[in-house]
């Protein structure tokens, strides 16, 4: 089967094949769902026709024919007041049919992704621990514990950030205010289940950075290597400076084309959610919601 997610800033497709529970085939290209929505409240014509197009090009990637697709998307979609007409669009013109999931549906499934692979890491096995999406538009935090798990969305992502403040100096200034709802969540958690064992982090900021420590670039990025990376706080801020300090091609090279100033601003989320969540290391999951997807996908196909 084939999973779709198109997220607030990227559109991941991934070819699963149930029986084996083993990926055919990846698609992954950034289309910016969320650009210019802080101010219009609109998904724009241009993000519609980019993802009309990088959808064409999935095709071309990986073959549809005759094959069972969930598409879904998140909170670009779940913003914007042109969200029907947009999908629609893209619809007649991809014969795709995507669905607006909630943040809870949201959470639910990129914890299933990100539990099915923790579990094929052995030395990452944890009973409890607290995970992070950066997204385009939205960040999510779910704290995962033996028998409870809690989660919430916040409206904060590396698109919408970006295009509210101007410099990295307003960013890094804002954010602490901007995410004391996130700060106050964790308090809350911690204080009725205690720390979790372990700080996990997925998207495409802690895979970006993950890849640059592992000395791969856009054009070289393996999944099946960033599945288990550990960052460390300090590693983070070292790597963005790396990142700034890079003449423009190069960054384009390591990051993807268009991508830097929405990474840039991540990190800076990123290094925050550190502070946070009272952690100084992190482990990197790249599988999320569209792996999550195909999971439940494939689950609810062997029941039948």
């Amino acid at each position: 089967m084939i999973a779709i997610d198109l997220g607030s800033n990227s559109l991941r497709v991934v070819e699963i094949d149930c029986d084996r529970e083993i990926s055919l085939g990846y698609f992954n290209t950034v289309v910016k769902t969320a650009d210019k929505l802080h101010s219009s409240g609109v998904i724009s014509q241009e993000a519609i026709e980019r993802i009309i197009t990088k959808l064409h090009r999935a095709k071309e990637q990986i073959d549809f024919e005759n094959k069972p697709v969930r598409a879904i998307t998140t909170e670009a979609m779940r913003q914007a007041t042109n969200s029907k007409e947009a999908l629609l669009a893209i619809e007649e013109a991809t014969g795709i049919s995507f669905e607006i999931i909630s943040s809870d549906e949201e959470a639910m499934l990129t914890l299933l992704a990100v539990q099915h692979r923790l579990q094929k890491l052995p030395l990452q096995a944890h009973n409890s621990f607290v995970l992070v999406d950066i997204g385009g538009a939205s960040t999510e935090i779910i704290y995962h514990y033996p028998h409870k798990t809690l989660s919430r969305s916040f409206p904060i992502g590396i698109v919408t950030i970006s295009q509210e403040y101007k410099t990295l100096t307003q960013i890094a200034k804002a954010l602490p205010v901007v995410m004391k709802s996130m700060q106050e969540f964790t308090i809350e958690v911690t204080a009725l289940y205690g720390q979790p064992e372990a700080f996990v982090a997925t998207a495409g900021t802690p895979t970006t950075i993950a890849s640059m420590k592992l000395g791969q670039t856009f054009a070289t990025y393996n999944p099946e290597v960033i599945n288990g990376t550990t960052l460390t706080s300090q590693e983070l801020e070292l790597y963005l400076q790396k990142l700034l300090s890079m003449p423009t091609e190069q960054r384009e090279v390591t990051v993807g084309t268009g991508r830097a100033d929405l990474i840039t601003a991540g990190v800076l989320i990123f290094a925050q959610l550190y502070t946070i969540t009272a952690f100084k290391k992190a482990v990197v999951i790249d599988d999320g919601l569209r792996e999550g997807v195909a999971l439940e996908w494939c689950s609810r196909a062997k029941e039948c």
